[in-house]
């Protein structure tokens, strides 16, 4: 059988380029517009994507005010709230939702991702994050930042404890006799009562367990701790690889980490992000990434890389090549990313400063042959399962890639023309995750 290319939706939730929402013909207020995300989810389950992913900013994003004013990523809904009424005006689509180990608790995101996938019918996921930005710190009573090693070991703990709440119940526990009056079955309900270096949770979860066991869980940390935690935890990888050579290194890595942990190759999807710009022919196709790229404007550009290194780029000679970078607690992998990338292409400070005001990860660019190429090109060559797909503007670049570049990539036999189960596990090909506590009772009763 043909491999399949599996596909999400980065939509953030509509945009990663800073001048998405200045392109002609864009919704500028369609972060936080119902009705557009409504339309725009609707095409994509019409594309028959697996998932619609919304990342989440526990604070305004930590740039100057100069760049902050030209960012439309400044109002959007919280994720959770958002996917729960895009759950009741799609059916089949997969509903990712970011949520951080590091400022919440872990009976909140047992809860409401619980109650995302009944409401759902099975299609959550949730995406753990550590959350790097020490703005979001000041939020939540912290003067600092926590450091970087330390975060990841908090959301290694946080995940068993999630996915232990999510175990509080068998899937038979629940008698709803009326006539004895017996609602559950006492002896098929766990307490957890965890005690550990980060966190004491006491539990058990109230609300059933998930219909898909546990929401599929994904990450997106491509650190040496992240990578890890990825290879401990994750069932869906959003990627950052920039080349297919990068994605084959990655994805040869991730399959020996899983491995070592005794973990099933086919457990885990990597997806990389990829910006798709469409075109009828390869130049309008380059006309609209020189248009998109056009409308950057200088204030976003330093600042911006300022964020994505960890470090003031304001003090840098803006005509010199890229300075070295001392550690920080920025995002280590977004970090290394760019440096390489620097070095790699010669840039200077000002011209990665013009990448990061833009978007500089991978790009494909094209006619929907040429990007159908690309892609079966990726994951022929073991460098993905597929993509993360984000769209150079709204409405155009979502209705392009589904007029134009699903049909392509159907007719090659190696994406879906329907949607063959109902949640978001059997979209991706997942197996539904056993209860820890209560495996025993199952097995008796198949």
């Amino acid at each position: 059988m043909t491999k399949q290319l599996h596909l999400g939706a980065f939509m953030r939730p509509v945009g990663i380029h800073t001048a998405w929402w200045r392109y002609p013909g864009a919704y500028p207020d369609a972060n936080f517009n119902l009705a557009h995300i409504t339309r725009f989810i609707q095409t994509l389950e019409r594309g028959c994507f697996d998932a619609f992913f919304m990342a989440d900013h526990l604070a305004l994003l930590n740039m100057s005010m100069a760049a902050l004013r030209r960012s439309a990523t400044a109002t959007s809904f919280e994720p959770l709230t958002l996917l729960s009424a895009l759950a009741m005006v799609t059916e089949r689509i997969g509903l990712v939702a970011t949520a951080s180990t590091t400022f919440d608790e872990p009976y909140h995101i047992a809860r409401r991702f619980a109650s995302l996938d009944h409401i759902s019918a099975g299609r959550a996921g949730w995406n753990i994050v550590t959350t790097a930005n020490p703005d979001a710190a000041l939020n939540f009573g912290r003067t600092e930042m926590v450091e970087h090693d330390e975060r990841y070991r908090r959301a290694r703990e946080f995940f068993s404890v999630v996915t232990g709440l999510w175990d509080s119940w068998a899937d038979d526990a629940w008698v709803r006799d009326q006539e004895s009056g017996i609602f559950f079955d006492p002896d098929k309900m766990h307490v957890l009562d965890h005690k550990g270096e980060h966190l004491s949770v006491r539990g058990p979860l109230n609300i059933a367990r998930p219909v898909q066991g546990w929401p599929v869980i994904v990450q997106a940390g491509a650190s040496e701790a992240g990578r890890q935690l990825a290879a401990e935890t994750a069932e869906v990888i959003f990627g950052s690889s920039r080349t297919m050579e990068d994605g084959q290194r990655f994805y040869a890595d991730m399959q020996r980490r899983l491995k070592a942990v005794g973990r099933a190759p086919d457990s885990l999807k990597i997806l990389p992000g990829v910006l798709v710009i469409v075109g009828r022919t390869q130049a309008e196709a380059r006309e609209k990434l020189a248009l998109l790229d056009g409308l950057v404007h200088p204030d976003s550009g330093v600042p911006n890389l300022s964020m994505r290194l960890g470090v003031d780029a304001s003090a840098f000679d803006l005509d010199a090549p890229l300075p070295d970078i001392p550690p920080s607690n920025a995002s280590q992998s977004g970090r290394d990313t760019l440096v390489a990338l620097a070095r790699r292409e010669n840039l200077t400070v000002r011209q990665l400063a013009q990448i990061c005001g833009g978007y500089g990860g991978l790009q494909m660019v094209g006619t929907p042959g040429e990007i159908a190429d690309m892609m079966q090109a990726w994951l022929d060559g073991e460098a993905c399962d597929g993509f993360n797909v984000m769209f150079h503007t709204v409405p155009e670049g979502l209705d392009d890639f589904v007029d134009m570049v699903v049909p392509e990539l159907q007719r090659r036999g190696i994406f879906r023309r329907e949607y063959a189960g109902t949640t978001l596990r059997d979209h991706l090909g997942l197996a539904r995750p056993a209860n820890r506590f209560f495996q025993e009772q199952a097995r008796a009763a198949e």
